[in-house]
């Protein structure tokens, strides 16, 4: 009966200190994989700030946390010490981290209805969503290469057949404005595993929320632009005046891989 009774003892001890090295091993694989991560504290935009705001004004709108090392940029501002007297270059939406390139100086600053429209153009506007504005990060006074992607009808004697082609060239930015951000929600941070090595890309918050954009072209290419926005589709590049011109060119199927 005592060896039993010494033998029940023994055994509970043991899963007791069993299930304490496990518990014990558990947190210390959480810890291993957070400094896995590298965090990083850097300023994320927390409330939408307009375009022109000063940095002395943007405290309220900023909060710091701590993100994976591989899902912060390089330009990425950790205070705003060495950016005093700049303002935003452009309006900037909750989640985003801040970049110093969101930042200028006020007489660098282009807002909207200050780029004068060269004479014989007229102005024209569109709607699209972020990713295929170059990510949102245009401003007024920019130039853009304007792509319309067609899924038929687009070549002669290829009825069916899809085709791309860069069909506005070099456009001037007049305007760009964004469409209102939902509420911001806080969401809890995620849980390191035990192997986890580096962040996940989708981590990295993303602009939410049409951009409306209104380019200075000439009469044939606001038909063109008016066309692909109706029966279309559009993607942006941010095309600069010095930018390399290959030549009018149309990418089907066949050309993508050559």
């Amino acid at each position: 009966m005592k060896s039993r009774l010494v033998a029940g003892i023994a055994a509970l001890v043991l899963a007791i200190i069993g299930g304490m090295l496990v518990i014990f091993y558990a947190q210390g694989a959480d810890q291993r994989a957070v400094k896995n991560l590298e965090p990083v504290a850097v300023l994320v935009v927390k409330t939408a700030i307009p375009a022109g705001t000063p940095v002395e004004s943007m405290t309220a709108s900023l909060t710091t946390e701590q993100l994976p090392a591989a899902a912060v940029t390089g330009s990425s501002l950790k205070s705003l010490n060495e950016s005093k007297g700049e303002v935003a270059a452009v309006d900037l939406v909750p989640g985003e981290q801040l970049v110093a390139e969101r930042l200028v100086a006020p007489e660098e600053l282009k807002t909207q209805g200050s780029v004068e429209v060269p004479a014989g153009l007229q102005e024209v506007s569109f709607q699209l969503e972020p990713d295929r504005v170059v990510g949102g990060r245009l401003a007024p006074g920019d130039h853009v290469g304007v792509f319309v992607n067609l899924d038929k009808g687009g070549l002669d004697g290829k009825p069916d057949a899809e085709a791309t082609k860069l069909t506005v060239r070099k456009a001037l930015v007049t305007a760009v404005q964004r469409a209102p951000e939902p509420a911001a929600t806080t969401q809890p941070a995620p849980t390191a595993s035990a192997d986890s090595n580096a962040a996940d890309p989708q981590d990295t918050a993303l602009p939410m929320g049409n951009l409306m954009l209104t380019v200075a072209v000439s009469d044939v290419d606001a038909a063109k632009i008016v066309f692909a926005a109706e029966y279309a589709k559009m993607w942006l590049s941010k095309e600069p005046t010095n930018a390399k011109d290959s030549g009018p060119r149309i990418i089907q199927r066949t050309e993508v891989y050559k």
